[in-house]
């Protein structure tokens, strides 16, 4: 089997790994416990019983979301990648595609196919299909889950069947992740989308390595072998079966009681306890995490000491074992260490006193930091939001409401920055791909509000940088700006995982921990 590989420019020469996958095995991500023996040759045949995260409500490849608490197991299987990336180096795998290159440092890009591709309804995957796919995505009334990266795009243009050309709005010479890590990475039947919604979510058609053959909501669904998959001999198994199971404890228990083979996980406290039992787990660490947003856009943290007294105050472990039973890992720096953009710049330092002292200085100046911390009901999320209330109840000069919202009601505001605090993500892997969309002022995903010169600057130098050395000085900068602009609470890393049995093997995943089913394979078939 032929397989095209690019170097994700010259980044990779700069160090083997941009994320240390612990114990890494043939996937190219795990943990300790993913650490196995050789197990031979994949075995062609079998079935496997699969958990995600969340039900879809669509399967709309716009629609649907490709990280690892989304649907990208089904994602995956029901229309294939184009590319795929190695969390380990970044490196770029062409899938169907076989080349993804620009000329012109990211101001236009050429994507080429393999020839011949079908869906399973037997049209052509062309570029005349992933012109249709990726100008849906762009288009606001679709509400793709991939706007954000499909916005970068200005044009495409058709130039044969295999070959697009693709004109950015700004050069971005880092543009294939973004497509790995989102919907841009999964191309449907126009033909079948064209049918409207409900004949989709019946009939969903693509080309990648199964198809669907049922779906019963708020159930499972049954997928079975694509016959005309490209990739011969994948996908070896004859069967997957998914389900949905969003309670990280339910998940734990179908894993254990043997009715399920491999659960996609988003706990660190679940990955404990399946480690702690024996079961194989693999990993893609990530940089970033999750943080408490504070809203520079209004009082009170539109004044810089306020955000700071409130950094100083927090205390990461509290949170942590409030929340994680101590599990999580907290994030004392944007980048892990094995990192080649890691700079030893902490994002928060805990200091009860200094944030008394600014809690006092803006009450003296008639400024009391008063908040509201939106909330959506969500166990977890809650529970961080009463964590800090309660901690910062111990200060003078400081008052904290909690406002819990469910996620129907929690999204409007969001949208429309309606808050004072609350929380969002900012998973780190290739640095562009996230933290220009996040905090620079010409973003709509800046959810913080942060307007800064400085920053905006590093961002743009990173964007537009195609040297390690050149790139690493840009994200230095970037993070030294967001440790002193304050622009939020980082608590807690993503955890990107999956947790399965010791008789699912080939397990792999790219990107935001997006497993390729492709790949599984059962130690016995039948």
């Amino acid at each position: 089997m032929n397989r095209r590989r690019s170097s994700y420019l010259t980044l990779v020469a700069l160090c083997s790994a941009l994320f240390l996958i612990t114990a890494c095995g043939s996937s190219g991500a795990g943990s300790g416990s993913a650490a196995a023996e050789p197990v031979g040759d994949p075995v062609v045949g079998g079935s496997a019983r699969l958990v995600q995260v969340r039900e879809p409500v669509s399967l709309d490849p716009a629609v649907l979301a490709n990280n690892w608490v989304g649907q990208s197991m089904l994602g995956n299987a029901l229309f294939g990648t184009l590319m795929v990336d190695d969390p380990a180096t970044l490196e770029v795998e062409h899938k169907l595609a076989t080349d993804f290159s620009t000329p012109d440092g990211g101001a236009t890009f050429t994507l080429t196919l393999r020839p011949d591709l079908v869906f399973s309804d037997g049209t052509p995957l062309d570029s005349e299909a992933v012109a249709f796919n990726w100008n849906r995505h762009r288009d606001p009334t679709v509400a793709s889950n991939a706007l954000a990266q499909a916005s970068q795009i200005a044009s495409t243009e058709v130039v044969d069947e295999t070959t697009l050309t693709i004109t950015m709005r700004s050069p971005n010479p880092h543009f294939a992740h973004a497509v790995t890590s989102s919907s841009l990475n999964w191309i449907a039947s126009p033909t079948a989308l064209a049918k409207g919604p409900e004949t989709f979510n019946a009939e969903p058609v693509g080309a990648g390595p199964f198809v669907l053959t049922e779906w019963t909501r708020q159930d499972r669904m049954e997928l079975e072998r694509n016959p005309d998959y490209w990739d011969a001999p994948r996908p070896y198994l004859d069967n997957i079966t998914l389900t949905t199971v969003s309670d990280v404890n339910q998940r734990t228990n179908v894993l254990a009681s043997g009715a399920v083979d491999l659960v996609a996980e988003s706990s660190w406290s679940a990955l404990t306890r399946a480690e702690q039992a024996g079961f194989p787990t693999q990993i893609v660490p990530e940089g970033g995490g999750q943080y408490i947003a504070l809203n520079a856009r209004r009082a009170p943290f539109d004044d810089v000491r306020a955000r700071k007294a409130v950094a100083a105050a927090v205390q990461l472990d509290g949170i942590n074992s409030a929340v994680f039973e101590g599990n999580g890992e907290v994030p004392g720096t944007l980048f892990q260490e094995s990192s080649p953009f890691f700079a030893d710049i902490p994002l928060q330092q805990h200091d009860p006193e200094e944030a008394q002292r600014l809690f006092d200085e803006l009450a003296a100046e008639g400024k009391p930091v008063e908040f509201t911390f939106l909330a959506t009901s969500l166990v977890e999320i809650r529970t961080v939001a009463e964590t800090v209330q309660a901690q910062l109840a111990a200060y003078d000069n400081v008052e904290v409401d909690v406002e819990v919202l469910d996620y129907a009601a929690f999204m409007p505001r969001y949208a429309a920055r309606d808050f004072d605090a609350t929380i969002w993500s900012a998973d780190v892997q290739e640095p562009h791909t996230t933290l220009w969309h996040q905090f620079h002022s010409g973003s709509s995903g800046n959810v913080a509000g942060i307007a800064d010169p400085e920053l905006d600057a590093a961002l743009e130098a990173g964007r537009l940088a195609t040297s390690p050395d050149e790139r690493v000085g840009a994200y230095t900068t970037v993070q030294q700006r967001l440790a002193d602009l304050d622009v939020g609470i980082w608590y807690v890393r993503a955890a990107p995982s999956v947790i399965h049995s010791s008789d699912i093997h080939g397990v792999r995943m790219y990107a935001l921990g997006s497993p390729l089913p492709e790949e599984l394979w059962m130690a016995e078939s039948g």
